[in-house]
């Protein structure tokens, strides 16, 4: 099968909030008014609890309580909230996936550390919306999850890590391209803006050459979180060369700082975007 192959497949069969749609509507119309999406947002009430207490987490630091929807638009951003409910309407997409075929924590454990990561950079760079990598990094990998539905025998085989092999040396090898490579066309299936799925289109350094701030960005972060996560297998900086970062204008303390900051803001995170946090609704 090829990538494109596995991206209708499962767009056929994990299906985007409507409100995540509807609100990618909205933005894309000049008309539209803060009111206007909010209205959206107030009308799934899983999706304005999710955008409510992102606002007020250790995310952002608002001196006071964000109480409504309409005033969370007004202090992030109309396009940032979007980005971050974009986040969590994708992951509640795959919350009822088989968790025998692999250890679905580990996965947006990953997930979360990879965007953390990334937005501690785009806001150390200077990124207009650090949101916007903060997907990138949540969703790079979704076409693992894609995997586990389609053919669930090579997910299993891609899961054997060990210290002489990265996940994308085995995605290789079994798929002939990378698991991002199909998240990338997900995206584009589901009509999220082109600037995110041609981000995480570039997610590692060996199979492409980053050629913006973001790409660069989120191949950093990746290579940071799947050490991190998977330590028993990767020192903390296997496969970090100084130009990944010094391209980016930034010292190796401030990368060791970045993952101190996602280690710190992990659980917190994974309580907001894991889909085991999403039960209730």
């Amino acid at each position: 099968m090829k990538v494109q192959d596995y991206a209708v497949k499962a767009d056929n069969v994990f299906v985007l909030p409507e409100a995540v749609t509807k609100i990618k509507q909205l933005i894309d119309d000049d008309s539209t008014s803060m009111d206007d999406i909010a209205e959206v947002i107030n009308y799934d009430p899983a999706i304005m609890s999710q955008v409510l207490k992102i606002s007020n987490s250790a995310l952002y630091k608002f001196p006071s309580t964000i109480t409504t929807v309409s005033k969370a638009i007004q202090v992030i951003g109309t396009r940032s909230v979007y980005d971050l409910v974009l986040a969590y309407g994708v992951a509640y997409a795959f919350k009822d996936l088989n968790k025998e075929v692999i250890d679905l924590d580990k996965f947006w454990e990953q997930g979360v550390n990879c965007a953390l990561l990334a937005k501690y950079f785009a806001e150390e760079v200077g990124i207009k919306e650090p949101e916007k990598l903060f997907v990138c990094g949540l969703l790079h990998n979704l076409g693992e999850l894609v995997l586990v539905q389609v053919n669930p025998d090579i997910a299993k085989k891609n899961t054997y890590l060990s210290s002489s092999t990265r996940p994308v040396e085995l995605q290789k090898q079994y798929l002939g391209f990378s698991y991002s490579d199909i998240s990338a066309e997900l995206l584009k299936l589901w009509g999220i803006p082109a600037d995110i799925s041609k981000i995480v289109s570039s997610t590692h350094v060996t199979e492409k050459q980053a050629t913006t701030p973001e790409e660069k960005i989120l191949q950093l972060s990746y290579v940071l979180a799947l050490n991190n996560v998977y330590g028993d297998f990767y020192a903390k900086h296997d496969g970090i060369t100084p130009d990944m970062y010094e391209a980016l204008d930034l010292e190796i303390e401030c990368v060791d700082n970045a993952l101190d900051f996602s280690n710190l803001q992990l659980m917190s995170a994974m309580a907001l975007f894991s889909p085991s946090s999403f039960a209730m609704f």
